[in-house]
């Protein structure tokens, strides 16, 4: 396998870093780097860099464009993940916007539910308690496992898990 830098953001209730400590987990060439407290991180060792965070006010963490934007190197193959309450199609486009002016080529993107107590939520005790769980962790592993193999990762584009 490539050596791997995934780069994640998870606030709350830890639902992605859940997701990528299990990737990280079932292969040894993964390095995860948290956006929370790294600014400056010398990407270009790696061959591969993913992108992971939670959804916040329907984007993806500040904290993580942020980093992409300073240290996401040219022309890398990338992978996006996110963890939320629903899956928008548009989540992401900020991402994807710099990772296109980046000459990156995304490889796939992966989506799971996440327990959320966000705004009115909160008053009911959250939804998708329990999420991500060892199913949609194992299907994480399996989406990253088919990194590269275009048949695997086209079916793998925007998947919802555990609805």
């Amino acid at each position: 396998m490539k050596k791997t830098a995934i780069v994640y953001f998870s606030e709350h209730h830890g639902n992605t870093r859940k997701v990528v400590e299990a990737i990280a987990a079932a292969h040894e060439e993964v390095t995860l780097i948290d956006a929370a407290t790294k600014i400056e991180v010398d990407l270009s060792g790696y061959e591969r860099i993913g992108f992971a965070s939670g959804i916040y006010g329907g984007q993806f963490a500040k904290k993580l464009l942020t980093f992409a934007q300073i240290n996401l190197p040219d022309r890398k193959e990338t992978f996006i993940i996110y963890t939320s309450a629903m899956n928008g199609k548009k989540y992401g486009d900020d991402l994807r916007q710099l990772l296109d002016k980046r000459n990156a080529r995304v490889l796939g993107t992966w989506h799971t539910k996440g327990y959320c107590t966000f705004g009115p939520l909160k008053l009911i005790g959250g939804a998708f308690k329990g999420k991500p769980g060892e199913a949609e962790l194992q299907e994480a592993v399996r989406f990253y496992e088919s990194l590269g193999s275009q048949a695997d990762t086209d079916r793998f584009k925007f998947t919802q898990s555990g609805e």
